[in-house]
């Protein structure tokens, strides 16, 4: 019995599981080759279903949420790629203090509109990003001077072996775009916030305030992987690319933005190939320039990187 039929016998609705899929179709970039086995994972069960499989089967996973920090090669994906939608929204407030219960694959925008809803105060800053919470604790995705890490008290995962455990923030390693999950094998499940009673005009006027600010700087108007480099520890990137001539530089339709060049943006038909082959031109002239090793903030994935 060949894999796929396998699958199916997993007891897994069909309509989740999906061949040779086209991972343009869910990156922001929109960019990617395919996805030998796709599957949306919306429990718990279904995902220990899928890891008791892979051990046994010797199949390789990659795990994603809302693809909005990746580059996914365009030799595509061998295995089974895990696209984590597991939601779950559960408030608890107690005097001053609120604790918000999230799954993984909750997006972060959703969840500050709720929290504005709710009058609960904390995730203003963050409110912008276009990931899920998952994904924003795996990279410690952060903006306007805060960081999920903190607000994040625990965070449940799941090994590959399919067992369970629970990390308290200290044990997170968190740092800058960094955390534990980074490292080691854990998929995120959901997570526990720690944030606060606010008033909704305020909370209002500072997700307003944010939004406003994405837009006219950043270029949220064309697909991107988002900021694509890191800040150096004693230099901003963006701003040694803007001094080395190289907004607007292309390769095909990957472009250095001309809003703000520390998005590479994808034009329309950008390959991963494009992207990588700026990418390095732009690390080459920067070291070149300014003698200055700059980093990816965005992950590589894909078949080159198995």
């Amino acid at each position: 019995m060949d894999i796929a039929n396998q699958i199916k016998n997993l007891g897994i609705q069909e309509e989740k599981i999906l061949y040779n899929e086209p991972m343009k179709k869910h990156t922001t970039f929109k960019i990617g080759g395919p996805a030998e086995i796709f599957i949306k994972i919306d429990n718990i069960e279904d995902l220990k279903k899928i890891l008791l499989f892979a051990n046994k089967n010797n199949q390789k996973l990659t795990i994603i949420g809302n693809g909005s920090n990746l580059l996914v090669l365009d030799e595509g994906i061998k295995g089974i790629t895990l696209n984590i939608k597991i939601e779950k929204i559960d408030i608890e407030k107690k005097e001053e203090e609120v604790k918000i219960t999230v799954g993984a694959g909750e997006k972060i925008g959703k969840l500050a509109r709720i929290c504005m809803q709710e009058q609960i105060t904390g995730l203003e800053e963050l409110s912008g990003i276009p990931g899920t919470i998952g994904g924003a604790i795996r990279m410690n995705a952060g903006a306007h001077g805060k960081e999920i890490k903190d607000i994040v008290e625990t965070v449940k995962c799941i090994d590959y072996q399919g067992n369970e455990r629970i990390f308290k923030n200290e044990e997170l390693k968190f740092s800058y775009r960094n955390s534990i999950f980074k490292k080691e094998k854990y998929i995120i499940t959901q997570t526990e916030l720690s944030l606060k009673k606010g008033k909704k005009e305020e909370i209002k006027a500072k997700m307003e305030e944010y939004a406003k600010y994405r837009k006219e700087k950043q270029p949220i108007e064309s697909p991107s992987a988002g900021s694509t480099f890191k800040r150096g520890s004693d230099f901003i990137t963006a701003k040694l690319i803007d001094e080395a001539g190289l907004k607007g530089y292309h390769v095909g339709d990957a472009e250095v933005s001309t809003k703000h060049s520390g998005f590479v943006i994808n034009k329309g038909s950008a390959t991963a190939k494009d992207v990588l082959e700026l990418i390095d031109h732009v690390k080459n002239e920067i070291y070149n320039k300014f003698q200055k090793q700059i980093e990816l903030e965005i992950e590589i994935i894909g078949e080159a990187n198995n």
